[in-house]
């Protein structure tokens, strides 16, 4: 649960969703329903979660899949702490 808040928080920073950013829950689509979340913004945020998280990204780790919704970003990012 603490990672899908952090990561609800690491999304609001990033992409400056401001209030928007309250309503975002695990199930909360990201890619093609965020319009911030363009390819540029992507970049932003996996950097923003591996410095938040203290985790590496490597650029083969990455799919459409990952950025699906909040709770699969979240996931992904508890994948990478596992490691």
């Amino acid at each position: 649960m603490q990672t899908i808040e952090e990561t609800i928080a690491v999304l609001t920073d990033t992409l400056n969703l401001g209030e928007r950013g309250k309503s975002l829950t695990a199930q909360s689509p990201l890619l093609g329903s965020v319009p911030e979340l363009d390819s540029m913004a992507v970049i932003h945020l996996i950097t923003a979660l591996e410095d938040r998280f203290g985790i590496s990204v490597e650029d083969d780790d990455i799919s459409a899949a990952t950025f699906e919704t909040v709770g699969s970003l979240a996931a992904f990012v508890d994948d990478k702490l596992a490691q």
